[in-house]
């Protein structure tokens, strides 16, 4: 007698009892098929919009870098290089340096490459009397920047052409000189080029002219008593700790002091910035791990309980099955079936319900979770439908749960003795 033959036939024979333990089964497993797709794609949307936002942080942050660095050219170098015996009580009371190094030093700073600086510009300042209008003034010999990099940049402060001088707004305004005049200066002439705006500053009574003609007025030829730099670096509150290094390396008898009030609003504003952005990304993702959770919670109990009633809903149902064959098992018993087999032929009816409602359970678990929208106006994201390993997991699990459920029934219809069996039928 072949065993397998007589579970078909019994299948075909009551298809109502096979297809609502079926059906039961494919519920429970697309409700749990379903939710860990909802669950991957929650993670895969998380993961998305996690990286959109700090591909947009990153782009913001080279926007915001590169507003600040507008910024900073507006206002100017930030870093001064000075020998390293001047004395800075001396340089902040005079205005001006005593103590003196070789020019030649910038060029050297420049084909160094060094890699926090940028714009360099040595100049040659001291405060002076200009005889001719018996008035003291800042005068500053500049030349054309050394640049750091190969590429040159737009200066930010203009080379000025030997035979004219720039003068400060305050100094221009009170000696009556206005642009494209000419004057005397230490007894040769000039012609004024540019008049600067007001700045509020020492800048107002200050007189630049080419580094070449400060040397020979001053008597310092080839020398200079200062380096102007711009620090381009904003990722740190503490620059100098990197910058000094650098420059001792290059130039050792020198220091550098540092325009504080500039560069640490850059730096401050930028981590301030980059801090919020973080934040951001943060809130974002601690509300998206927040709705997993709620979700997992509602998984936790909801799967269960259906998991729990698909398998007294096959039970009950495999209970009635046995029930409603009393007479065939007996009969079956009586011609010579033993326990194992009559085991098998109801355990096995129960493992077949369980494999195919778990195959369309899958398929629409699935299907749902392809499906899903997290918000009305999301588009769903793609996730591999087959999952083999999710699968075989399914189908195995279904199985061994349809299983267990119906082996009550099946142990009562095999324990049963024919000859009442038949007897009652």
């Amino acid at each position: 007698m072949n065993l397998i033959h007589l579970v078909l036939r019994e299948i075909c024979h009551r298809k109502l009892n096979f297809s609502l333990g079926a059906v039961s089964v494919s519920l429970a497993v697309a409700c749990l098929v379903a939710e860990l797709a909802i669950l991957q794609k929650h993670d895969a949307r998380t993961e998305q919009i996690v990286s959109a936002k700090e591909a947009a942080t990153r782009e913001q942050m080279a926007k915001l870098e590169d507003d600040y660095r507008k910024v900073m050219l507006k206002m100017g170098f930030n870093v001064l290089i000075l020998p390293k015996d001047q004395n800075l009580g001396d340089l902040y009371a005079d205005d001006f340096g005593s103590k003196f190094m070789p020019e030649e030093y910038a060029a050297r700073l420049a084909k160094s490459r060094v890699a926090t600086i940028n714009h360099v510009l040595p100049s040659l300042q001291q405060k002076v009397k200009w005889p001719e209008f018996e008035r003291t003034v800042l005068l500053m010999g500049v030349r054309g920047e050394v640049y750091i990099q190969s590429a040159q940049q737009k200066p930010l402060l203009d080379a000025v052409t030997p035979g004219t001088m720039i003068l400060g707004h305050e100094l221009a305004r009170t000696l009556n000189l206005k642009a494209g005049e000419k004057t005397k200066f230490m007894g040769r002439e000039f012609a004024v080029a540019k008049v600067n705006s007001e700045r509020g500053n020492k800048d107002d009574i200050t007189v630049w002219i080419s580094l070449s003609e400060a040397q020979e007025l001053l008597g310092k030829p080839g020398l200079i008593n200062g380096i102007l730099a711009l620090d381009c670096t904003c990722d740190t509150l503490n620059r100098l700790g990197r910058i000094r290094p650098e420059i001792a390396s290059i130039l050792p008898d020198t220091q550098v002091i540092e325009y504080a009030s500039q560069a640490l609003t850059r730096a401050e504003a930028r981590q301030r910035a980059a801090i919020e952005a973080q934040a951001s990304i943060r809130r974002e993702k601690e509300g998206r791990d927040k709705l997993r959770a709620e979700r997992e919670a509602l998984a936790a109990v909801l799967v269960p309980v259906v998991i729990l009633g698909s398998s007294v809903w096959i039970g009950l149902l495999a209970l009635a099955n046995v029930r409603e064959r009393r007479g065939e098992i007996g009969i079956l018993r009586a011609i010579g079936l033993r326990t194992p087999q009559l085991l098998f032929i109801v355990l096995a009816k129960a493992g077949i319900i369980g494999f195919c409602g778990a195959g369309a359970g899958y398929v629409a678990g699935r299907t749902i979770g392809a499906l899903w929208h997290e918000t009305p106006d999301s588009s769903p994201l793609g996730i591999p439908f087959m999952d083999l390993r999710l699968f075989a997991l399914i189908l195995a699990a279904a199985s061994l749960v349809a299983l267990l459920a119906s082996w009550l029934p099946a142990v009562h219809a095999a324990q049963q003795d024919p000859a009442v069996a038949l007897r009652e039928e």
